[in-house]
């Protein structure tokens, strides 16, 4: 979702489902913790408002970005999770690092939900600059953590919906 003149904090508070039946994993980056904190703070917040109890939020950390999607693997593979919000923040620098970096995280995050059959979120930043970054961690424009445990909770609900109907 594009950011701009958007808050990512903002949305339907009711066209999101409950969550009190849900368990989900976390996986956060240590690399620029003072953007990846706030994301799993906004993360965390909105996945207790919509009903996710707190023993239910299982969170890890991993070193870099570049590790989310094998953090969100072992997660899928060796705990109980609905699925997985992973949350990271890539700042583009002077090389090409930004653009391998950014291709590898998606990639592997959109490999992992195919591999598992579940929601890998990716609530990753790929900003410009540290300012961008900030504004969307809890800053002018809202969280992006937030948007991610929204998008969480709305793909586990469409899972379980479509797997009861197909039986």
């Amino acid at each position: 979702m594009a950011t701009e003149g958007n808050n990512l904090s903002e949305y339907d508070f009711n066209s999101v489902p409950n969550g009190s039946a849900m368990t989900l994993g976390i996986v956060v980056s240590e690399w620029n913790s003072k953007i990846t904190l706030g994301l799993l703070k906004g993360a965390k917040a909105t996945l207790l408002k919509h009903g996710v109890a707190e023993e239910n939020i299982k969170i890890n950390f991993v070193p870099g970005a570049f590790e989310l999607p094998l953090g969100a693997q072992f997660m899928l593979k060796n705990t109980l999770v609905d699925a997985v919000i992973c949350l990271g923040c890539v700042i583009q620098g002077e090389t090409k690092h930004f653009d391998f970096v950014c291709e590898g995280v998606t990639q592997g995050i959109k490999d992992v939900s195919l591999k598992f059959n579940a929601p890998v979120i990716f609530g990753v930043l790929t900003d410009n600059t540290e300012q961008q970054s900030i504004d969307r961690s809890g800053g002018i424009l809202g969280n992006k953590g937030d948007e991610a445990a929204v998008t969480a909770i709305k793909m586990i609900s469409l899972q379980e919906k479509l797997e009861q109907g197909a039986k």
